[in-house]
Protein backbone atom coordinates (compact mmCIF):
# COMPACT_ATOMS: atom_id res chain seq x y z
CA UNK A 1 0.00 0.00 0.00
CA UNK A 2 2.62 2.88 0.98
CA UNK A 3 4.92 1.13 -1.88
CA UNK A 4 2.73 2.87 -4.12
CA UNK A 5 3.13 6.22 -2.90
CA UNK A 6 6.80 6.47 -3.74
CA UNK A 7 8.28 6.73 -7.07
CA UNK A 8 9.24 3.33 -8.68
CA UNK A 9 12.91 4.95 -9.16
CA UNK A 10 13.53 4.71 -5.45
CA UNK A 11 11.68 1.48 -4.82
CA UNK A 12 14.45 -0.02 -7.79
CA UNK A 13 16.87 -2.37 -5.96
CA UNK A 14 19.49 -1.13 -8.54
CA UNK A 15 20.20 1.39 -6.02
CA UNK A 16 23.31 0.52 -4.04
CA UNK A 17 24.92 2.44 -1.54
CA UNK A 18 28.68 3.50 -1.46
CA UNK A 19 31.27 0.55 -2.42
CA UNK A 20 33.77 -0.53 0.23
CA UNK A 21 36.86 0.84 -2.06
CA UNK A 22 34.98 4.41 -2.68
CA UNK A 23 34.73 4.46 1.22
CA UNK A 24 38.42 4.04 1.40
CA UNK A 25 39.27 6.42 -1.11
CA UNK A 26 37.03 9.24 0.71
CA UNK A 27 38.89 8.51 3.87
CA UNK A 28 42.37 8.45 2.54
CA UNK A 29 41.45 12.03 1.26
CA UNK A 30 40.54 13.25 4.28
CA UNK A 31 43.29 12.12 6.56
CA UNK A 32 45.85 13.32 3.52
CA UNK A 33 43.93 16.95 4.16
CA UNK A 34 43.91 16.49 8.44
CA UNK A 35 47.87 15.80 7.98
CA UNK A 36 48.56 18.95 5.39
CA UNK A 37 46.41 20.88 8.03
CA UNK A 38 48.09 19.85 11.15
CA UNK A 39 51.74 19.80 9.79
CA UNK A 40 51.19 23.82 8.62
CA UNK A 41 49.70 24.43 12.39
CA UNK A 42 52.70 23.43 13.55
CA UNK A 43 54.73 26.26 11.02
CA UNK A 44 52.47 28.81 12.28
CA UNK A 45 53.04 28.27 16.11
CA UNK A 46 56.65 27.13 15.96
CA UNK A 47 57.17 30.77 14.67
CA UNK A 48 55.71 32.51 17.63
CA UNK A 49 58.31 31.57 20.47
CA UNK A 50 60.58 33.97 19.62
CA UNK A 51 57.71 36.37 19.68
CA UNK A 52 56.54 35.24 23.50
CA UNK A 53 60.03 35.53 24.82
CA UNK A 54 60.54 38.86 22.84
CA UNK A 55 57.59 40.44 24.56
CA UNK A 56 58.57 38.95 28.13
CA UNK A 57 61.55 40.35 28.11
CA UNK A 58 60.62 43.64 26.54
CA UNK A 59 57.70 44.46 28.35
CA UNK A 60 56.35 41.64 30.82
CA UNK A 61 59.79 41.53 32.67
CA UNK A 62 59.68 45.52 32.54
CA UNK A 63 56.79 45.69 34.16
CA UNK A 64 57.39 43.18 36.94
CA UNK A 65 61.16 44.63 37.45
CA UNK A 66 59.47 47.99 37.89
CA UNK A 67 57.06 47.47 40.63
CA UNK A 68 60.07 45.45 42.32
CA UNK A 69 61.73 48.78 41.97
CA UNK A 70 59.49 51.36 43.06
CA UNK A 71 59.36 48.98 46.29
CA UNK A 72 62.62 47.80 47.12
CA UNK A 73 64.48 50.52 45.69
CA UNK A 74 66.56 49.06 43.27
CA UNK A 75 66.31 46.02 40.83
CA UNK A 76 67.47 42.66 42.20
CA UNK A 77 71.49 41.91 41.93
CA UNK A 78 72.84 39.58 39.41
CA UNK A 79 72.90 36.93 42.52
CA UNK A 80 69.43 37.41 43.75
CA UNK A 81 68.58 37.31 40.33
CA UNK A 82 64.63 36.94 39.25
CA UNK A 83 64.14 34.87 42.36
CA UNK A 84 63.82 38.06 44.19
CA UNK A 85 60.60 38.46 42.51
CA UNK A 86 59.84 35.44 44.23
CA UNK A 87 61.12 35.34 48.18
CA UNK A 88 62.33 38.74 49.28
CA UNK A 89 66.13 38.90 49.54
CA UNK A 90 68.06 38.85 52.77
CA UNK A 91 67.99 42.51 54.49
CA UNK A 92 64.76 43.96 51.90
CA UNK A 93 61.92 41.77 53.64
CA UNK A 94 60.57 45.00 54.91
CA UNK A 95 60.07 47.17 51.81
CA UNK A 96 59.38 43.68 49.83
CA UNK A 97 55.62 43.82 48.80
CA UNK A 98 56.09 40.52 46.71
CA UNK A 99 55.71 37.90 45.08
CA UNK A 100 55.71 39.76 42.20
CA UNK A 101 54.98 36.98 40.13
CA UNK A 102 53.29 33.56 40.61
CA UNK A 103 56.02 31.27 39.49
CA UNK A 104 60.07 31.41 38.35
CA UNK A 105 59.86 32.29 34.92
CA UNK A 106 60.65 29.82 31.62
CA UNK A 107 60.90 31.03 27.95
CA UNK A 108 58.67 28.98 25.79
CA UNK A 109 61.58 26.25 25.23
CA UNK A 110 61.40 25.11 28.68
CA UNK A 111 64.65 27.35 29.74
CA UNK A 112 64.72 29.78 32.83
CA UNK A 113 65.47 33.80 31.56
CA UNK A 114 68.68 34.50 32.24
CA UNK A 115 69.46 38.06 34.07
CA UNK A 116 72.06 40.40 34.69
CA UNK A 117 72.05 43.75 36.89
CA UNK A 118 73.78 46.17 35.89
CA UNK A 119 73.62 45.02 32.85
CA UNK A 120 76.58 45.06 30.03
CA UNK A 121 74.39 44.99 26.97
CA UNK A 122 71.73 47.44 28.10
CA UNK A 123 73.92 50.45 29.36
CA UNK A 124 72.11 52.67 27.04
CA UNK A 125 68.74 52.31 28.24
CA UNK A 126 67.15 53.59 31.39
CA UNK A 127 66.54 49.83 32.82
CA UNK A 128 69.90 48.64 32.93
CA UNK A 129 69.61 45.13 33.57
CA UNK A 130 70.34 42.55 30.89
CA UNK A 131 66.98 39.74 30.76
CA UNK A 132 67.20 37.37 27.94
CA UNK A 133 65.98 33.80 26.82
CA UNK A 134 69.05 31.85 25.21
CA UNK A 135 66.50 30.36 22.44
CA UNK A 136 65.71 27.66 21.41
CA UNK A 137 69.21 26.15 21.24
CA UNK A 138 69.39 26.57 24.87
CA UNK A 139 72.90 27.92 25.13
CA UNK A 140 74.25 31.35 24.69
CA UNK A 141 74.75 32.65 20.97
CA UNK A 142 73.25 34.54 18.09
CA UNK A 143 69.82 33.41 18.59
CA UNK A 144 69.42 35.22 22.13
CA UNK A 145 66.30 37.00 22.72
CA UNK A 146 66.76 40.23 24.98
CA UNK A 147 65.70 43.19 26.04
CA UNK A 148 68.64 44.95 24.44
CA UNK A 149 67.75 43.71 21.04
Amino acid sequence: MYLNNIPKKLRSSNNKGLTLVEILIVIAIIATLATVAIGNLGGIFSGQQGKIASIFVKQTAKLVLTNYKLDVGSYPTTEQGLKALLQAPAGKESRWNGPYIDESPVDPWGNEYKYRYPGTKNINKSDGYDIWSLGQDGVESADDIGNWN
